[in-house]
């Protein structure tokens, strides 16, 4: 078990944690995330390796094995239960550990998250930022529910667990060489591919 920083942390460490696992391992989202992902990479290029940080039990890297079929796959994750599934694995490099980790050795062309950066502390979202620039050799891919001022949205009966703002803009101002190449929603309400209302952008170093 990593060492955990805060208590959103031990919270997706811990039992509501695993309940997540059980309640999102379901492959009939693959097509909706075969949509987003096409768009979200329909601008870039040369993706020879790819990092999600936060991947749950995998399903959008399942996605990318079929995007990107000769780019490697890693992974850094918090939870457990959904390290050990992962671990198996053999198209996938996964370590056990959390964004908020400043020792997370490996980089790749393409790092992203997808419903993580919701669930840090805001005042530990520098932290997640540094690992996503430094992890990156070329993009980052941002998908997460949009709001153009910080708020706080109650989530499944808890307090303090899921914060909504514009974390690609935050990227931005934070690194200048971060430009914006391409950006996009995704309705819960498409009649083809609906997915929970996230709002997915991509950045490029320059």
């Amino acid at each position: 078990m990593p060492a955990l920083k805060t208590p959103q942390e031990e919270f997706w460490a811990g039992e509501f944690g695993n309940e997540y696992v059980d309640r999102n391992n379901d492959i009939g989202t693959l097509p909706s995330r075969l949509n987003i992902f096409s768009q979200t990479l329909r601008m870039a290029q040369n993706v020879e390796s790819v990092l999600e940080l936060g991947p749950n039990v995998g399903l959008n890297l399942r996605t990318l094995r079929h995007l990107l079929p000769k780019a490697s796959l890693n992974a850094v994750e918090l939870n457990d239960k959904a390290y050990n599934m992962l671990k198996n694995e053999d198209w996938l490099n996964v370590e056990h550990g959390s964004l908020l980790d400043s020792n997370i050795g490996v980089k790749s062309d393409l790092v992203f998250t997808a419903g993580v950066l919701i669930h840090i502390n805001p005042d530990s979202l520098p932290q997640a930022y540094e690992t996503m620039y430094r992890c990156s050799n070329k993009y980052i891919a941002v998908l997460e529910y949009y709001n153009p001022t910080p708020v706080t949205v109650p989530y499944r009966g808890h307090g303090e667990r899921l914060f909504k703002r514009d974390f690609a803009g935050d990227l931005m101002d934070k690194y200048a060489d971060l430009c914006l190449v391409d950006y996009g929603f995704i309705y819960k309400r498409d009649p083809n591919f609906p997915l929970d209302d996230p709002t997915w952008f991509l950045l490029e170093k320059r």
